[in-house]
């Protein structure tokens, strides 16, 4: 879990200049996910190549039969390669196989391989946000797929 929060801190500052609350709303996701995790209803996958971890993604419950996908995270030497796509399909066939009604996230505009990867696998944008909680002007989007 360590892992996940050093590597979106790393990766998110050097890649698109986010500040230290960014490090720290990923620790609390962890935290949160680690002092309530209910193996029925939540996941981590923390994917490996030669026994380093080179991506993550988390299912967390949202309640009212609803899930949310959180922390996705492809290491730059293994994107392109179809990794992102295999972890969220893994959290839709999850959330599906655990009764969620549906799966949300939030992300970031700029994300735009991530974005690809949600409308690819049918996730619809529903709001955007401006904001500016990791040091910069941004737009949140939430997205949803009904399941």
């Amino acid at each position: 879990m360590g892992w996940v929060v050093y590597r979106h801190g790393v990766l998110y500052a050097r890649e698109y200049g986010w500040d230290e609350r960014f490090e720290g709303l990923v620790a609390a996701i962890v935290a949160d996910f680690v002092a309530g995790f209910d193996a029925r209803r939540e996941r981590c996958w923390i994917a490996q190549q030669d026994a380093s971890p080179v991506g993550s993604v988390f299912v967390v419950d949202a309640g009212r039969r609803t899930a949310q996908l959180r922390l996705l995270l492809i290491e730059p030497a293994m994107r392109g390669r179809g990794l992102g796509k295999r972890l969220v399909q893994a959290c839709i066939r999850f959330a599906r196989a655990s009764g969620y009604r549906k799966l949300f996230l939030w992300t970031q505009a700029e994300l735009s391989a991530a974005r690809a990867i949600y409308r690819a696998a049918g996730f619809q944008l529903t709001k955007t946000q401006p904001h500016a909680k990791f040091g910069i002007r941004m737009t949140g989007e939430y997205w949803e797929l009904r399941l």
